[in-house]
């Protein structure tokens, strides 16, 4: 009989491309995790694996398992679920969910003190994550549940095995200090910034393509990006104490910040929308948790 948690250890082997990558995000050693599968293929009587210089890769036999895995562990999620559920009366178990920060603040923190209070069989387990490292781990089932983010005109990419809802759409803002020239006009123009210092994420996010890509089409310049922090409340303090510009989401400046003007650009709109992404098949604890991010999402 084949091992469920060795079928996830192959699974996640697929996944990350390496042994080392797959034991790190486990939290295993190499050598574990190549005994655990040289114990899966005894099972499986079939050879898995098969080296290719330094690294390996699964042979069909492998890639056969990998399919049927995602079904073996949807269905013993559901035998979980359904147990606890039964003996809590309703909904119950371990949901985990990650979220980008102005979210897990605004959204993901009132959903889970409603969920005490509604469902107390749930437990919520939350992480901060940028959508970008969290899809990989609600794919691999280390995570339940994804509050993200997608700027207008840069779409994030579409996975088959994942139901993607929308929570809020809003509006990006251009943040600057109260005591810039531009500050006094409800409408800046980008190219009057074409010289200014600019706040961002850190490389790799959709906010820091997001920005550059607004100040190349909007103002015709390459920012000078000199803080760099995913923390956007960090960001808009250095707009405020560094004379930083930044583009910022409402989300964020729902907040109120002194020292810090908050204004429309003249040339267009730039929208995010903040969207929930579970696997496509929920237990009762994960539809609880989505009806509750939802509701705290239409505040």
């Amino acid at each position: 009989m084949l091992d469920l948690r060795r079928l996830r250890f192959l699974r996640e082997l697929d996944a990350r491309g390496t042994v080392h990558s797959a034991a790190r995000a486990l939290g295993y050693t190499p050598s574990a995790i190549s005994q655990q599968l040289a114990a899966l293929e005894r099972e499986a009587g079939a050879k898995l694996l098969e080296r290719t210089g330094r690294n390996v890769r699964l042979t069909d036999a492998g890639r056969a398992l990998v399919r049927h895995a995602a079904v073996l562990l949807d269905g013993m999620e559901a035998a979980e679920a359904e147990v606890a559920a039964i003996a809590a009366g309703q909904p119950a178990g371990v949901v985990r969910v990650s979220a980008f920060q102005s979210a897990f603040l605004r959204i993901v923190a009132p959903a889970v003190a409603a969920l005490a209070r509604s469902h107390p069989g749930i437990r919520v387990e939350v992480t901060e994550a940028e959508v970008e490292e969290a899809v990989p781990s609600l794919r691999l089932r280390q995570l339940d549940a994804v509050v993200g983010d997608e700027y207008s005109g840069q779409p994030r990419r579409v996975h088959g095995d994942l139901a993607r809802e929308p929570l809020v759409r809003e509006q990006v803002r251009l943040v600057l200090p109260d005591t810039h020239p531009q500050a006094s006009d409800q409408r800046v123009r980008m190219a009057q910034l074409a010289d200014a210092r600019w706040a961002a994420c850190q490389p790799g996010t959709g906010h820091r393509e997001m920005q550059i890509r607004a100040c190349r089409e909007f103002g015709f310049f390459e920012p000078d990006l000199r803080y760099a922090s995913d923390d956007f409340l960090i960001l808009v303090e250095m707009v405020r104490t560094a004379g930083a510009c930044a583009l910022l989401p409402d989300l964020v400046l729902g907040y109120g910040v002194p020292g810090v003007a908050v204004r429309s650009l003249a040339e267009g709109t730039i929208d995010r929308e903040v969207f929930l992404l579970t696997r496509a098949t929920r237990t009762p604890a994960i539809e609880a948790v989505a009806a509750a991010l939802h509701d705290a999402a239409a505040f």
